[in-house]
């Protein structure tokens, strides 16, 4: 019986706002695993501890240490338990591994890039190219188009259902994007194998996609395809949602499915929410998985110095072109306060290792057991976190790392010139730069927002310059230094200094986080213990539960889940990409591959998630 498709028109949904409760194997990924060890530079220089009893800790300790960062056993499927087994076997096949490739590398050949400069759907023909994805996917994945239902949002959106026999239970959402980030046509023959080839060399398939996030989706459509076709039928209903525009913000995509799957189950209509995210990774000798139960917000800031035209014989002392790039340096040379509070899921991060890392050093254990009782612990010594020289023998990239806590990305492009028209004209041309600005790592979700945001820039940052260059300032709509505040010299000022949301966008608050602890963790709980599983049943490892442990992170970006915060309070952000090795997966850059090594051991945990969550008691 071929799938029925219903084409429904977009709908949007407005911009998130916080409710107060807030790749990528993409850099984000391995990002999540250097917030972590950032957020170790903030203890680690603390030792004059009065909490001596905590010296008696040490790895493989008391059942006082474990209960710092408890961890679910592994998690296997018993009602379907044979199935699973026969699935587990075999995804350990070369045939199975052979077929694998071809779906990867197939879809990494269709191009399907996104762009910031898009148009409406039905007005752009560079949409058009995701028909070429849909012909692909429903050629790969047959039975899936055959008993799913599938419904087209805005042309290009996919929501395909998997209905499950008791209409009771909650659905689980597997979500992922279509979309990738373009290639810069410059960096073609910087590529190994060329971006669009899905040259697959025998461990790696290559190209732009393979990581973000065409193995999210691809893995989720061979899981799926691989159960029909040993004739499981899930008792709890999956839904499947994939946008198409993710890396551009996801108006057109995620922004039109969210208010469909929305009607379709109702709000808060879902037990749990799993889109890419971060992966796993190993920190001091343990191996390391960090879902994202919280997402960053960000704001995007438009700065315009404005100042008067001249002749170039007689230049003013400062251009705009100048002023702006003052201004520029004094951000960057001021980024946010480091804070790290309790109970925040980086807390949560440092205080995992501190429990289960063997190889952590015991003075930096000691004082994060004692920064749970004592504020100065906690306090500590703050090591620049974009730096974290403190933190021994660091395996991550500093410099990206840098880019992602308590900084601003810019993205300036300065539209003035030191010379008009002709030479002799100095133009009054405007100065402008628009400045992507990510809300720090380490930072407590809770407590971040786009108002600080925008109060430390316009306060604490630029007023003393506006003052310095004598500009009247208005920051987001507000006036900061009027002409009127130099009352019979206000003819004086030189020009005008204006800052406001960027793009026509507002800011996005931090994502309400996902309950990872208490009465309200079942969720939390089926993902870390399905997490172990699949960690373990492909390395067949029996016996240890904690090979990895799982504790709850923040995504550093952010992903389609920001339109999907009514759906349900049980988000996740998590991909099971390693993010650590000999070879990073260079996302949003040259030479992005995935192993198929790990491609497989995705679908594994995709297989073992939605058996798990089928069997859960989840209402």
């Amino acid at each position: 019986m071929a799938a029925r498709i219903h084409n429904v028109p977009a709908k949007l949904l407005p911009a998130p706002v916080s409710t107060q409760s807030h790749n990528r194997c993409s850099a984000a990924r391995a990002i999540s695993l250097c917030a972590a060890a950032g957020a170790l530079c903030l203890l680690v220089n603390w030792h004059d501890t009065p909490f001596n009893h905590l010296r008696k800790f040490h790895h493989g300790g008391t059942e006082a240490l474990a209960n710092v960062c408890p961890q679910v056993p592994k998690l296997i499927p018993q009602k379907n338990l044979d199935i699973w087994e026969s699935l587990g076997a075999t995804y350990d096949t070369d045939a199975f591994k052979a077929k694998a490739v071809n779906w990867l590398s197939e879809a990494v050949q269709v191009p399907t890039e996104s762009y910031d400069s898009l148009g409406p759907v039905g007005t752009d023909p560079r949409w058009e190219k995701f028909y070429a994805f849909h012909a692909y996917l429903q050629k790969a994945f047959p039975l899936v188009h055959a008993e799913l239902e599938l419904t087209k949002v805005n042309t290009y959106g996919l929501i395909f259902v998997w209905n499950g026999s008791n209409e009771g239970l909650k659905p689980l959402l597997l979500a992922a994007h279509q979309d990738v980030v373009p290639v810069e046509p410059t960096t073609v023959d910087k590529w190994t194998h060329p971006p669009f080839s899905g040259h697959f060399d025998g461990t790696y398939i290559w190209g732009r996609g393979s990581c973000d996030d065409k193995s999210g989706l691809i893995g989720i459509m061979s899981a799926v395809e691989t159960m029909l076709a040993t004739g499981y039928k899930p008792t709890r209903t999956v839904v499947l949602a994939f946008g198409f525009d993710e890396e551009s913000g996801g108006t057109y995509g995620a922004q039109t499915l969210a208010p469909e799957l929305e009607r379709m189950f109702g709000r808060n209509g879902f037990a749990m929410i799993v889109d890419e995210g971060s992966g796993y990774g190993e920190i001091f000798g343990r191996n390391l998985a960090m879902p994202g139960v919280a997402e960053k917000g960000s704001v995007n800031v438009r700065i315009e110095v404005s100042t008067p035209g001249g002749h170039s014989s007689l230049p003013p002392t400062h251009t705009s072109i100048g002023i702006l790039a003052e201004l520029l340096v004094k951000i960057e040379a001021n980024p946010f306060r480091v804070h790290l509070a309790r109970n925040s899921p980086p807390y949560r991060t440092v205080q995992c290792l501190a429990a289960h890392a063997p190889n952590m050093p015991d003075g930096l254990r000691r004082d994060i057991l004692a920064s749970a009782y004592s504020d100065k612990a906690l306090r500590g010594r703050r090591c620049v976190i974009h730096e974290f020289p403190c933190v021994q023998k660091p395996r991550w990239n500093h410099a990206s790392h840098r880019r992602h806590t308590g900084r601003r990305q810019g993205q300036c492009t300065a539209r003035a010139s030191l010379g008009g028209r002709q030479p002799s004209d100095f133009d009054g041309e405007v100065s402008v730069c628009d400045m992507h600005v990510l809300e720090r790592t380490i930072k407590s979700s809770q407590k971040s927002s786009v108002a600080e945001t925008e109060a430390h820039d316009t306060e604490e940052v630029l007023k003393s310059l506006a003052s310095k260059f004598n500009l009247t300032y208005t920051a987001f709509g507000k006036n900061v230094v009027d002409r009127g505040d130099r009352g019979a010299y206000a003819f004086l000022a030189y020009g005008n200094l204006t800052l406001s949301e960027a793009f026509e966008k507002g800011g996005l608050e931090p994502a309400p986080t996902t309950p990872f602890e208490g009465d309200d963790a079942m969720p939390y709980q089926i993902l870390s213990g399905s997490i172990k599983t699949a960690f373990n049943r492909h390395r067949n490892v029996e016996g240890d539960d904690d090979v990895i442990i799982v504790s709850p992170g923040i995504m550093p970006g952010n992903t389609d889940t920001k339109f999907y915060w009514n759906l349900s309070p049980h988000i996740f952000r998590y991909g099971h990409i390693r993010t650590m090795g000999t070879l990073l997966p260079n996302v949003h850059t040259v030479n992005e591959a995935m192993s198929i090594d790990n491609f497989v051991e995705i679908i594994r945990f995709i297989t073992t998630l939605i058996m798990n969550v089928d069997e859960s008691a989840l209402s």
